[in-house]
């Protein structure tokens, strides 16, 4: 049996990605031991990782596809197959911002500034670039950590530095001066997978339902009947994809009505709809919606 080798992210997405893969129909066990995770589907390996190192190894060939940041893609140079973006926002697959950032009472006030002075980040390839482009030459220095308390302890004179929020920033009183890049979740693939025919296969297998799954991340399906001489009112409150699915009842004269509508507005709808005419008003979360 063919097989792909699919890495999945540790750390901060770990959480984030298995909750997708659930809801896009892969049961995903994850031993806290174990590297190496087992998938309920017989055609995929999978292996934890490492956000930051799963792009080199998907563009080796030694894994097939993976999910991690666009921001890893980048700071390791990596030739990959961007297949899809997964922002989960619901379970904390956000956006993010990669910054650069100076402390509050620091005299920097422009990039420019900070022309020969220390910079401390993990993404170092990725800052070495930003200031490339804009013509700055300042010393980028590799962080392993604790990189927001570095300015203050007299060993960077800014930082470039991950936020959603800017809330861990504003904690060590930095203040942003420019923004770096900005990132998103990514599903990558080998170049060499991606043109092998049944592995490709796989891969769009994987983010057709990922995609899907992402489509029914804030949506309900909401199902009625209603008398057919009040369709046209009880439609006109509906919003939907396309257009409401409507059939024909068994009951002369009514008909049965359901669409996908966004889970915030079934409160501000369900009693106009109910005034408009519909009857036995039921509403269904989703796990997937495939345009």
């Amino acid at each position: 049996m063919q097989k792909l080798l699919l890495a999945l992210p540790k750390g901060s997405l770990q959480e984030a990605t298995i909750s997708l893969m659930q809801k896009a129909g892969f049961k995903v066990r994850v031993d806290s031991r174990s590297y190496m995770p087992q998938v309920d589907d017989p055609e995929i390996e999978a292996r934890v990782l490492r956000a930051q190192e799963i792009s080199r190894y998907v563009e080796n060939g030694t894994l097939d596809a993976g999910i991690t940041g666009l921001d890893w893609v980048k700071e390791n140079g990596s030739s990959v197959v961007d297949v899809a973006e997964l922002v989960y926002a619901k379970q904390g697959m956000k956006p993010v911002r990669w910054v650069l950032a100076v402390p509050e009472n620091s005299r920097v006030r422009k990039l420019e500034d900070l022309r020969g002075k220390r910079i401390a980040t993990e993404a170092v390839n990725l800052t070495r670039a930003f200031l490339r482009k804009r013509g700055v030459k300042a010393r980028v220095e590799f962080s392993w950590g604790a990189t927001e308390i570095k300015p203050a302890m007299g060993l960077a004179d800014a930082v470039v530095e991950l936020t959603e929020t800017g809330s861990s920033l504003r904690a060590n009183n930095l203040r942003v001066i420019e923004t770096v890049l900005e990132s998103t979740t990514r599903l990558i693939a080998n170049r060499t997978a991606w043109k092998n025919s049944w592995k490709r296969s796989k891969i769009v297998q994987i983010s057709t339902l990922l995609q899907g799954a992402l489509r029914a991340e804030n949506k309900v399906l909401i199902k009625m009947n209603a008398p057919y001489d009040k369709l046209q009112q009880v439609t006109k409150i509906l919003p939907s994809l396309h257009a409401p699915t409507i059939s024909n009842l068994d009951s002369k004269g009514w008909v049965a009505i359901e669409s996908v509508v966004d889970e915030t507005v079934v409160r501000e709808i369900i009693c106009r709809l109910k005034d408009a005419g519909a009857e036995g008003i039921i509403e269904l979360p989703l796990n997937k919606v495939i345009p």
